[in-house]
């Protein structure tokens, strides 16, 4: 039974690798973001490098791939490995970089992720200054989803003086990262 996890696996990597449409390849990194809901699948995945593929496909234009793969990521990050490999494979910028989206679904998985990614050793990291001040214009969202988890990542992953400075440095800026549409 085992055996055929990873093989069925297997073949999703093998099948998202191969095809040329670009539904197919959505459904297939959604397939393996559902997958890595699983920590059975954690092993499987990582000898795949799914991770690799998730962290990768973060930089794609096609805002559907970013989703699945965003999710994916969030998924296996609970997982001190997993964790442990995106921290090391230089993740967190990218995971940064995907609360830009104008996707409800991709800034809320960023958010989720970069909680889970916060350790005493990447916390200057996943709380950097623009990550606070990101933080606070998503707090003052209309999206009740999006505003209670930036209130929650303020308040248990943040500093109440980074929150000060990314006060003070709001009132004196101009226009900040864009927030998602609903």
């Amino acid at each position: 039974m085992e055996l055929g996890r990873l093989e069925y696996l297997q073949a999703l990597v093998t099948e998202f690798q191969v095809t040329d449409s670009t539904e197919a390849k959505e459904q297939v990194l959604a397939n393996l973001a559902n997958f890595a809901y699983d920590p059975s699948n954690y092993e499987y995945l990582r000898q795949l490098q799914v991770l690799d593929l998730f962290l990768d496909m973060l930089s794609e234009d096609n805002e559907n791939l970013v989703e699945f793969a965003m999710g994916g990521l969030c998924n296996l990050c609970l997982d001190k490995t997993n964790k442990e490999y995106i921290l090391e494979a230089s993740g967190v910028e990218p995971i940064i970089n995907c609360l830009s989206s104008s996707n409800e679904e991709t800034v809320v998985s960023a958010v989720t992720t970069l909680m889970f990614l916060t350790t005493p050793r990447s916390r200057a990291q996943t709380t950097a200054l623009p990550v606070v001040e990101c933080m606070l214009r998503f707090s003052l969202s209309a999206n009740t989803r999006l505003s209670n988890l930036a209130a929650i990542f303020l308040q248990d992953y943040c500093s109440p003086p980074q929150v000060e400075e990314a006060r003070t440095l709001s009132k004196h800026t101009a226009v900040g990262i864009p927030l998602p549409k609903d």
